[in-house]
């Protein structure tokens, strides 16, 4: 197993709530990015990001591992939730609050 495999499995460990994303929070650099992080931020909960445009062996290595080929992807828990699409709908029904509330209970 690779280093940068086992990198990312600390990364979602550690990490309850964790966001791979091109660019940072406060920057994103793609659409999709940027989409994902307002649902994730309109959550109110703290959360952990990877910006992959800084970190080439993790945007090259995790869409194998993670089976899923394209960023953003937001895993919670140590799993994958999904992409922009998914998240954005999720946030739109309530189920994204729900599960990143339910997940990091308030301070």
């Amino acid at each position: 197993m690779s280093d940068t495999v086992d990198t990312i499995k600390q990364q979602i460990a550690e990490n309850p709530v964790l966001l791979y994303m091109k660019g940072d929070p406060r920057g994103p650099k793609c659409g999709f990015s940027a989409q994902t992080v307002q649902a994730v931020m309109a959550c109110e909960r703290p959360f952990a990001y990877v910006d992959v445009l800084e970190h080439p062996e993790i945007r090259q290595t995790l869409p194998g591992y993670a089976q899923w080929p394209t960023f953003p992807q937001l895993w919670v828990n140590g799993e994958l939730v999904g992409g922009c699409d998914i998240v954005v709908e999720m946030y739109q029904n309530g189920e994204l609050k729900q599960l990143i509330q339910d997940t990091v209970p308030a301070e």
